[in-house]
């Protein structure tokens, strides 16, 4: 398939809420291939779809040792999230050379179409919880650094501005 180019910081794509997806199509597939391999050439953890532009409520994630296990999300919701926290460094192909500590809930269990086009319910723990998260936020028109304080928030703004250049 293809590695796309992510769109970079502040481009708007990045704050409009994606369109659910109704079926799985051949189409939807290889968005999600192209997808996994932007995430396998970045390397990431996770990708949402309005990510490389497409405003769509797709997302993928792999968090294992060996990649490969990719899981491919369509319309993904959270049910259920887990009173205990986890923090981790978030960063994002779309601001590069920025990262921050933020705290998600450690375990989350989640609703989404998979790649058959079948309601599908999975527990994901971690690494995965996190990027999972990470990537509704995408779908939702939020990036990570909208967690922080402003204060952070716009110290975080101004040293991905210098790096640009």
């Amino acid at each position: 398939m293809t590695v796309r180019r992510c769109i970079p910081w502040p481009d708007k794509r990045l704050r409009t809420p994606a369109a659910p997806v109704d079926e799985i199509t051949d189409e939807i597939r290889a968005i999600w291939e192209d997808m996994i391999d932007t995430m396998e050439a970045m390397p990431g953890v996770g990708l949402a779809a309005p990510q490389i532009g497409v405003g769509l409520r797709l997302a993928v994630v792999d968090a294992s040792d060996t990649r490969g296990q990719a899981v491919r999300m369509a319309n993904p919701e959270i049910l259920h999230a887990s009173v205990q926290m986890r923090t981790h460094d978030e960063a994002s192909p779309n601001l590069p050379g920025v990262s921050a500590r933020i705290e998600r809930p450690r375990a989350v269990t989640v609703r989404f179409l998979n790649d058959q086009g079948q309601i599908d319910r999975q527990d994901f723990v971690g690494l995965w919880a996190t990027s999972v998260q990470h990537q509704i936020d995408h779908l939702n028109g939020r990036l990570f650094f909208d967690r922080l304080s402003k204060v952070k928030r716009d110290m975080l703004l101004r040293k991905a501005r210098k790096l640009k250049g």
